[in-house]
């Protein structure tokens, strides 16, 4: 069964670009309604998927980083390749992470992390999210409890032998903030469960951007596009794209 909301979109607007990145064993419904508020605010937005995300988790154990990464890139070259020159980039929770990394690599207007690690927990409790994950989408797709813990047992036994890869790959990243010089608008909340929120220090610390904002959200936890503040968020983020420097 195909979960219609957890398919890439793409939002034409404007002439001004914002690729969403989702975070890791989510999904573009996580940034989906911040793409409807941007398409409003005649912002183009675009959400791609990584391999392995959106789909049946025993094909997201086989994909790891390297292909992610890929993902990513390939993502902007479409956004350019539609004739979008200006573009900026906005992720959450490892979705930032690929966020960096595009400014490090390539031209952007502006850099938004949402509530993104730069410590990684171990693989062990990583591989739990995924099985958390696992368990979501079989009971979304209607199987028995039956069959959703016998396959269950099969991805545990599998493994997901990447997890390790990600950790180097996050550790990469936040070795090479310095390398960031686009403007950058760091969002992090404050009860988040999933990650060390003291990551939002480590990137607005590290970073070199003449342009950088740090911005605290009292009342959510990691997936802050979905949660309680989003209205808040969404008018964060546009305050923050009104202040880049765009061409008309």
């Amino acid at each position: 069964m195909k979960i219609k909301e957890q398919q890439p979109f793409f939002f034409p607007a404007g002439k001004r670009a914002v690729l969403l990145l989702h975070g890791f064993t989510g999904s573009s419904s996580d940034v989906r309604m911040l793409g409807r508020f941007l398409e409003k605010k005649g912002y183009t937005s675009y959400a791609p998927h990584y391999r392995g995300h959106g789909v049946p988790p025993e094909e997201l154990v086989e994909t790891g980083p390297k292909e992610w990464w890929e993902d990513v890139v390939g993502a902007y070259e479409t956004l350019k390749e539609k004739g979008y020159d200006q573009i900026a980039v906005a992720g959450l929770s490892l979705g930032g992470v690929f966020s960096l990394k595009l400014a490090m690599n390539l031209p952007l207007k502006g850099v938004i992390t949402m509530c993104s690690p730069m410590t990684m927990r171990t693989t062990d409790m990583m591989f739990e999210g995924v099985i958390k994950y696992a368990k979501d989408y079989k009971k979304y797709e209607g199987k028995t409890e039956q069959q959703i813990n016998e396959e269950i047992e099969a991805l545990r036994q599998k493994g997901m032998p990447s997890l390790k890869d990600l950790q180097e790959f996050v550790q990469d990243v936040r070795n090479h903030l310095d390398l960031v010089y686009a403007p950058i608008l760091v969002i992090q909340s404050r009860h988040d469960e999933i990650i060390d929120p003291k990551s939002a220090h480590i990137i607005y610390e590290n970073v070199e951007s003449l342009n950088k904002k740090l911005v605290w959200f009292e009342e959510s936890g990691h997936v802050i596009t979905l949660g309680k503040e989003k209205q808040k968020l969404h008018e964060v983020i546009f305050e923050f794209l009104e202040s880049l420097d765009w061409e008309e």
